[in-house]
């Protein structure tokens, strides 16, 4: 008896011992699985937690920054405006971001019933009541402000953006680049060669819209040659795309227009300028894209230069709005308004121009 109760004793400690060391191995293994599956998803929750924080951020900028919607004073009605031509992409972009967002504003782009359209005719239209403001790429002119001022009226200028003067050529002319008083001289008609400025043995073609309708300016207003007629050798052309026409045709003729018109076009090349032919900076994004690249990879605005300075030549994007306490003004002030919030200088910078805020 006392034999068997042992036996019995030494099979119960024994299966006592065994289901510690089962009950102990399972938790070590628990243990071993559990710390492999927190290692493995560690970098998942770490992601989690960086785009939760990310989106926190986000959130927070977006809703300090100024967007359509915040802009008040915006008036319900149908507005006609009309101007430059270089504000294509904004009017294409930006204005319909603005009547998507505020639809109880429309906007309506009227082209001039003679000439062309531009910031000059624009400016014409506006001052003679035809629209209710006006977009240019270049400043008022002191004409234009006495005008203004005959019809009992005065014309402000707000700056909304930026963009380059870019000259082209034709992609086949070997020229390093030109100096602003080099191509001012060229359009005067006192150099008539490339020989003349480091290039080859043929005659200089110049192409211009009518200066009257012109978009964009080479004599700035600052320049004691502002007024200056341009040369009898100056060829003049309807709009930038029958120059770039005849640019593709013509090897030595060279065209003035807003960079951003003319840097995607590939069949010209635009030409570095500078101050000094020491300093030349191109208006595109180097490396230069080369012809057989350019239908899948478009040249784009230099906006550092544009934004520094560096760049000579310049052309301030203006909303135009008459002074006269009416609907026009009202209009004019929503509209630049709009165009300098966070998001309008987001969406100009997106349309290819430098914002200015």
């Amino acid at each position: 008896m006392d034999n068997t109760n042992q036996r019995k004793a030494l099979i119960n400690g024994e299966i006592g011992l065994f289901l510690r060391g089962l009950i102990i191995g399972k938790v070590l293994t628990l243990m071993v699985i559990g710390g492999l599956l927190w290692w493995l998803l560690k970098p998942n929750l770490l992601s989690r937690n960086s785009v939760s924080s990310s989106n926190q951020n986000v959130n927070s900028l977006s809703s300090n920054a100024s967007t359509f919607q915040t802009v008040t004073d915006v008036p319900n009605a149908s507005f006609n405006y009309g101007g430059s031509t270089a504000w294509a992409s904004i009017r294409q972009l930006v204005d319909s971001q603005i009547q998507s967002d505020r639809p109880e504003l429309q906007l309506r782009y009227v082209n001039p019933v003679s000439g062309s359209p531009g910031s000059s005719s624009g400016i014409r239209m506006l001052l003679d009541g035809k629209i209710d403001f006006a977009q240019s790429s270049r400043p008022l002119t002191g004409e234009e402000q006495a005008m203004a001022k005959e019809r009992g009226f005065t014309l402000e200028q707000r700056q909304v953006g930026m963009d380059g003067v870019a000259v082209v050529v034709n992609p086949s002319l070997n020229v390093p680049g030109l100096t602003v008083e080099q191509l001012q001289q060229i359009y005067l008609g006192k150099i008539t060669n490339w020989n003349q400025v480091g290039g080859p043995n043929l005659a200089i073609t110049p192409l211009s819209q009518r200066p009257e309708d012109a978009d964009t300016v080479i004599f700035p207003s600052n320049s004691n040659l502002k007024g200056q007629a341009f040369g009898s050798n100056v060829q003049y052309v309807y709009s930038t795309t029958e120059a770039v026409r005849q640019l593709s045709k013509t090897p030595g003729s060279v065209y003035y227009a807003s960079a951003r018109s003319v840097l995607p076009q590939c069949s010209v090349k635009a030409l570095p300028l500078g101050s000094t032919s020491g300093q030349l900076i191109p208006p595109y994004r180097e490396p230069l894209v080369s012809p057989d690249q350019c239908l899948r990879q478009r040249n784009q605005l230099n906006t550092q230069a544009i934004k520094d300075g560096s760049y000579p030549l310049i052309a301030n994007l203006f909303v135009i709005i008459k002074q006269n306490k009416g609907r026009e003004q009202q209009i004019g002030d929503a509209y630049t308004k709009l165009l300098l919030t966070d998001e309008g200088q987001r969406a100009i910078e997106q349309a290819g121009f430098v914002a200015v805020r």
